[in-house]
């Protein structure tokens, strides 16, 4: 896997991946009819990466050898600015997510060396979500007591943070 920063061009494959890693990694975590409300509007997720990647936003993609526009993106990663009013470090890991075929082969330890390296970080997860919450503890994340409840989702999330 080739990892690089997205152009406005990588809108289309990364918004794909995007709704793609929801689907995989939050069945079973979030409603069903919720999750597939959530993830059917591929256009308005282009949008989205697209207004991003436009505005200057960093945004770091796993591009694999795949050939349709689906499957060409295997991951991604995006940190910046704190976003939280009492922000406990300046830096967050605002999404990293990989697809199911590639859990487990080192790809998202990848995208979290590029996006955050040993910076201290913050970072938001569903309380729930075990398999995620076992990764950024490996990274050196631990809970701050601080949470959340997500309305996009319907799910209560956790703050970890590095320092």
């Amino acid at each position: 896997m080739n990892i690089r920063k997205a152009t406005v061009a990588d809108a289309e494959a990364a918004a794909w991946c995007h709704l793609l890693c929801w689907q995989e990694a939050y069945a079973g975590l979030a409603p069903a009819d919720l999750l597939a409300q959530r993830t059917a509007d591929v256009g308005k997720r282009v949008d989205r990466w697209r207004q991003a990647l436009h505005d200057g936003q960093t945004r770091w993609l796993a591009i694999g050898p795949e050939t349709t526009v689906q499957d060409r993106v295997a991951g991604f990663a995006i940190a910046g600015p704190n976003r939280d009013d009492d922000a406990p470090t300046e830096l967050e890991l605002q999404s990293i997510y990989v697809r199911r075929a590639s859990w487990g082969s080192g790809l998202a330890d990848r995208l979290m060396e590029v996006a955050v390296g040993k910076e201290p970080a913050s970072l938001w997860v569903f309380e729930e979500n075990a398999r995620a919450l076992r990764f950024y503890r490996r990274h050196g994340f631990a809970a701050d007591g601080v949470r959340k409840f997500d309305d996009f989702f319907g799910l209560h999330e956790i703050r970890l943070v590095r320092g």
